[in-house]
């Protein structure tokens, strides 16, 4: 067997000692045989993970070298051999990822109070009976346990109402030989009318559908002239109807179905569509709906909260040797943001706006950061509102330069960072969860109450700043007084807080001041979907025409608007939505449809 000094890789996995330990802690790897040689029989369960110090490590081994192995040492050895060949199996697999192999060993990761806390609930360690307990966390606790065990589970049977489906076609049907107001032919009572019975019947279908019109040719056996039956109207004039362009984009952008996928899909239904046919599709149809997409920025640049961060992004019209030509071509007017030769990184930023009620997402790619989209958005801000306030995480790229905003830190973030720790540091991680666990608990119990934004801050101020004070005076004693190391794991997630507290406790000052950047988070799943799938764009312009269509298709989610019946009315309405696009937003474009057009 072939040796070779273990180079110190899984020392630090989520600070445990697992079996695996027994071999790593003497210096060296022993390579499994291959299968047709192995004796030990593999099962297809996680492997057991034990707790195994150093010391009982020595004990055992030095057991070993006397021959002096009991039956518990002999089980032990057998379970880590077997755990030892398991790991290289899983290691050997081209499909096992670090996370998929953090997860067989250590289970699924949730950040959830309940979830992360489980190990800690009925633990009686030393270091948390010494840590201080809040009035506010014991009385928010009771509380908790008294609802839980007043309310109970909510049955649910998994249907669907009939006016969930508005977006079926709907057909009356009447009865055919009965009407309201004629006798019953059972007992010649008068019959009334009741609320119809439902059927609901579901049909598959490809997902852009087409009619193949054969249109009749008569030709004069004495003339030559050809007479063809003429198409019906519902034939339209263009071989790609506008449902077509909002049906990709929504598969495409909406979904994370990448072209190649749609032309497969539709092969197998017998109807072809080529990926290169749909691109020139939704480009065409992107062109219509721009000026919606500019007054959603308009619009966005006059709320009240905005939201931003940024993820990666692949564009390889920007990357490698084009991405050079495409920067020497450029210009400063053209595109300032390429003409830093250091800047490499591609980004889409997300920005959601709200404001009364509308909410409104926003994507943008490139190599611009999130601090810079939105100040590209903010400087369409009206002059007499009042400053915005602003909800990010703790990185200054975020931040959108000289114009001003209110700025709140995201206490998801401040919260992960302890979350992450918890195996570590289980008594002053579960500490600061529990404070969280507070303030989380009482916004909730403003959501339920429909407080409005001043109620919300009042709430806030009573029950949740004496938990911040405690955890601040907490998280300041952990630091001055020495009794965390300042450059460890866990000093660096204090000083993460301290150096923020203003930022994190907006909520407790301001008005209508969100906890957190989820909002945004959960938009950018959009472009995350989109790069899981696709990949990558491949020009700039078609980074831009995803950024339309993920804006008005995610803002239309946030709003409850069908997308599909938007995209089709902008695309139907496009001379009209051109000269007044502030009527033909998600929320109000409805009775636009009704009005009398005003542009040909």
């Amino acid at each position: 067997m072939s040796r070779r000094r273990y180079p110190g890789l899984l020392w630090g996995l989520s600070g445990k000692l697992t079996l695996l330990f027994f071999f790593f802690a003497r210096g060296f790897i022993i390579r499994p045989i291959p299968r047709a040689r192995r004796v030990i029989r593999m099962s297809k369960r996680k492997p057991e993970i034990r707790e195994v110090n150093v010391q009982q490590m020595e004990e055992i081994l030095q057991r070993a070298e006397s021959n002096t192995l009991g039956g518990d040492d002999t089980q032990l050895l057998r379970q880590l051999v077997a755990s030892y060949v398991q790991f290289f199996e899983m290691v050997g697999d081209r499909n096992t990822t670090i996370a998929r192999l953090r997860k067989m060993l250590f289970g699924s990761t949730s950040e959830k109070s309940r979830d992360v806390l489980s190990d800690n609930q009925g633990s009686d360690s030393g270091d948390a009976a010494s840590q201080p307990e809040s009035a506010c966390l014991r009385s928010r606790g009771t509380e908790n346990e008294e609802e839980t065990a007043e309310q109970p589970a909510t049955p649910g049977h998994g249907r669907r109402a009939a006016e969930d489906y508005r977006g079926a076609e709907q057909v009356e049907v009447r009865h055919p030989a009965l009407a309201a107001g004629d006798p019953c032919p059972e007992c010649q009572g008068t019959l009334y009318e009741k609320p119809p019975g439902v059927l609901i019947r579901f049909v598959g279908q490809a997902p852009v559908g087409a009619t193949v019109y054969r249109l009749q040719k008569l030709r004069c056996q004495t003339c030559g002239k050809t007479f063809t039956a003429p198409a019906p109207a519902e034939a339209g004039n263009d071989k790609y109807d506008h449902t077509a362009a909002s049906m990709i984009g929504l598969l495409k952008y909406g979904s994370g179905l990448p072209f190649n996928r749609i032309q497969r899909l539709q092969g197998g239904c017998e109807i072809p569509l080529a990926a290169s046919t749909q691109w020139s599709i939704v480009r065409a149809a992107a062109e219509l709906m721009l000026p919606a997409y500019r007054e959603l920025i308009r619009q966005a640049a006059q709320g009240e909260v905005l939201y931003n961060d940024d993820t990666t992004i692949r564009i390889l019209e920007l990357m490698g040797k084009r991405g050079k030509q495409s920067l020497l071509a450029s210009t400063a007017e053209d595109s300032p943001d390429l003409q830093d030769p250091k800047r490499s990184g591609l980004f889409t930023s997300g920005v959601v706006s709200t404001r009364a009620g509308v909410r409104i997402a926003l994507f943008f790619s490139g190599r611009k950061h999130a601090g810079e989209n939105l100040a590209t958005v903010l400087r369409q801000r009206a002059a007499e509102l009042e400053t915005p306030m602003q909800m990010c995480d703790g990185l200054s790229r975020n931040l959108p330069g000289e114009l001003k905003t209110i700025v709140a830190n995201c206490l998801a973030h401040a919260r992960r960072d302890f979350v992450d720790l918890i195996d570590r540091f289980p008594a002053e991680c579960e500490y600061v969860i529990r404070a969280f666990e507070v303030i989380y608990g009482n916004d909730k119990a403003a959501v339920e109450q429909k407080m409005s934004a001043a109620e919300r801050l009042a709430h806030h101020q009573a029950h949740s700043q004496p938990t911040m004070n405690e955890l601040h005076a907490w998280l300041v004693e952990q630091i001055d007084g020495k009794r965390v190391e300042p450059n460890s794991a866990l000093g660096e997630a204090i000083n993460y807080m301290r150096n923020r507290w203003e930022q994190l406790t907006l909520f407790l000052r301001q008005a209508g001041a969100p906890l957190d950047n989820n909002l945004c988070e959960r938009a950018l799943k959009k472009c995350i979907l989109h790069r899981k799938n696709s990949l990558f764009y491949k020009t700039q312009t078609g980074a831009m025409t995803g950024d339309l269509y993920m804006s008005l298709i995610y803002t239309c989610e946030l709003n409850h608007v069908s997308a599909f019946d938007y995209l089709n009315a902008l695309q139907l309405h496009s001379g009209e939505m051109a000269e007044y696009p502030d009527r033909w937003m998600p929320w109000n474009y409805t009775p636009s449809l009704a009005a009398p057009a005003t542009v040909a």
